[in-house]
C-alpha cells in the first residue's frame, strides 16, 4: 500500500505543471525541482518518495540511464528499478552499477556484473563504472535522454559514489544530456564535520574531492557544488536537478528519519560501525585487521603482534569521549563468497573492542588517529605502513605519518584540522538544501 493517499499522490496539471518548472535558487547551473509542502507527513521523504508522489512525471516518455544500487529503495522498500518497470512511458536501457554491485536481497535481482550483462526485470545492459569502466562510455549515453541518480551515500569522503557520480558528469555534460540525482540523508548528520580536508597532491578516485572525511553533506547538496564549482574535469558543467527530500533536519541521525536502513557499504550494517568507519578506516593504511572477516567490522583493530590490554590501557588515560575500550582476541576469517582476504585471515589477533557510547560526543577520526599513533609507539619493530601513500590518501593531508614518525602525543595530532573545518563549514552553507 502506498504510504499517502491516491489523491495527494495523483496532483493536479496546476501544481504538476509548477513542479516541473523547477525552484528559483542561487545556484546558476543546477535546479532544485519545487515540490509541495510535506510538512504534514510523519517522517522523511526521500528524493525518490517525493518523486513517487508525482506519479514520476519528469521521467515520463523518456529513455533513462539508471545509476542505482540496493540502497535505491522507497520507504515501503521498493527497488526503483521496479517502480520505473511498471512505467509504460518510460523506458531503461542503461543500468550503471557502482562500486560493491547491484545487488539486493529485497527483489529477485541477482549480482550481476560486467558490460554484458542484463538486468532481468527491465533488461537494461548493465554497465559497471567500477571495473569494466571507470566513466560511462559515450555509446551508453546515446542510448537515453538523461541520467537517473539515486544512492545511499555515506556522508564520508572515503565512499567512491561520489567519484562515480562525477565521471557521470563529466561525460553527461559535453554530450548534453541531463542528469537528475534523487536526494537521500546523510546518515551521520548534516551539522557534524570530522577530519583534514584532503590535499590536493592526495587526490584519488577514494578521494576525489576537497572536503573533509566527514563532510556533513547530502548527496544532492554535494553534487550540486561539485557541479557549481566546477569540480568536474575541465570544468564541465551539467544540466543537473536535485530532487530534495521532504522534512530531513541536518541534526538527524538516519534512525530519526523513519525510513528503512539498508547499509550502503556491504560490510557496514549498523549507522555505529558506519561512524567508526571515518576513523578505523585509516588504519587500512597500516599492518593491522580492523574487523574485517569479524561481526564488528571497523569496531574492532588488532594484529598478531598486538598487546590488546596494553593498547586498551593506555586509550583509556586519553579520555577520549564517546567511546569506550576492552581488549579481545580474535580470528578474523574471510566470509563466504567475498573476494575480500582480510589482513591476518584465519590468525589469532590480539587488539581492542570499540563501544561508541554516546554518538553525539564521539570524535571518530581523533579516535582512529589516537589509536594509529599509539599502534606505532608501543610496537614501533612490528608497526609499518603499506607501500605507497594509501595513508596520505586516505587521511588527506601527510600530517598523520609525519606525526606519528615524530613520536608526537596523541592529542597533538587532531586539532591541527580544526582550521581545516572551520574554513570548510563557511564555504559549504551556499550549497545547503535544508536546515
Amino acid at each position: 500500500m502506498r504510504f499517502l493517499t491516491v489523491a495527494v499522490k495523483r496532483l493536479s496539471w496546476l501544481i504538476l505543471g509548477a513542479l516541473l518548472l523547477g525552484q528559483p535558487s542561487s545556484f546558476e547551473y543546477t535546479t532544485l525541482l519545487k515540490v509541495p509542502d510535506f510538512s504534514f507527513f510523519p517522517g522523511v521523504m526521500t528524493g525518490l518518495d517525493v518523486l513517487e508522489q508525482m506519479d514520476f512525471a519528469p521521467l515520463r516518455g523518456k529513455r533513462i540511464a539508471v545509476c542505482c544500487n540496493a540502497t535505491s529503495i522507497d520507504r515501503n522498500g521498493r527497488h526503483l528499478l521496479n517502480l520505473l518497470a511498471e512505467l509504460d512511458s518510460t523506458s531503461i536501457p542503461i543500468i550503471f552499477i557502482p562500486e560493491y554491485g547491484l545487488s539486493t536481497s529485497l527483489d529477485e535481482r541477482m549480482v550481476l556484473m560486467g558490460d554484458e550483462d542484463h538486468d532481468p526485470v527491465t533488461g537494461a545492459r548493465l554497465v559497471d563504472l567500477f571495473g569494466s569502466y571507470v566513466k560511462p562510455p559515450e555509446w551508453s549515453l546515446r542510448m537515453v535522454d538523461m541520467v537517473l541518480i539515486d544512492l545511499q551515500d555515506t556522508g564520508l569522503r572515503y565512499n567512491t559514489y561520489i567519484t562515480t557520480i562525477t565521471k557521470i558528469m563529466e561525460v553527461a555534460g559535453p554530450m548534453s544530456i541531463p542528469v537528475m540525482v534523487l536526494d537521500r540523508p546523510n546518515p551521520l548528520r548534516g551539522d557534524v564535520l570530522d577530519g583534514p580536508v584532503i590535499r590536493p597532491q592526495f587526490q584519488s578516485f577514494q578521494g576525489y574531492h576537497l572536503t573533509p572525511i566527514r563532510h556533513g553533506l547530502t548527496l544532492g547538496e554535494e553534487t550540486a557544488l561539485i557541479n557549481e564549482m566546477g569540480w568536474v574535469k575541465d570544468l564541465t558543467r551539467v544540466e543537473l536537478t536535485i530532487v530534495p527530500m521532504a522534512n530531513w533536519k541536518r541534526s538527524m541521525w538516519f534512525e530519526d528519519t523513519g525510513l528503512p536502513w539498508i547499509a550502503p557499504l556491504p560490510m557496514l550494517e549498523t549507522v555505529d560501525e558506519l561512524l567508526s568507519y571515518a576513523g578505523l578506516a585509516l588504519a587500512e593504511a597500516a599492518n593491522v585487521n580492523v574487523g574485517i572477516g569479524t561481526r564488528k567490522p571497523y569496531l574492532r583493530i588488532g594484529a598478531p603482534w598486538l598487546n590488546g590490554p596494553e593498547l586498551k590501557d593506555q586509550l583509556i588515560r586519553l579520555s577520549l569521549p564517546g567511546v569506550e575500550f576492552r581488549s579481545i582476541q580474535y580470528v578474523p576469517r574471510r566470509a563466504e563468497n567475498s573476494s575480500r582476504v582480510p589482513q591476518y585471515d584465519g590468525k589469532v589477533c590480539g587488539g581492542i573492542q570499540l563501544r561508541i557510547t554516546d554518538r553525539n560526543a564521539f570524535e571518530a577520526v581523533r579516535t582512529g588517529t589516537s589509536i594509529l599513533t599509539l599502534l606505532y609507539q608501543l610496537n614501533p619493530q612490528e608497526f609499518r605502513w603499506l607501500e605507497g601513500d594509501y595513508a596520505e590518501k586516505l587521511f588527506g593531508t601527510s600530517l598523520l605519518r609525519i606525526l606519528i614518525a615524530q613520536k608526537k602525543d596523541p592529542d597533538y595530532l587532531w586539532p591541527q584540522w580544526q582550521s581545516d573545518l572551520v574554513k570548510f563549514d563557511r564555504f559549504r552553507k551556499r550549497f545547503f538544501l535544508y536546515e
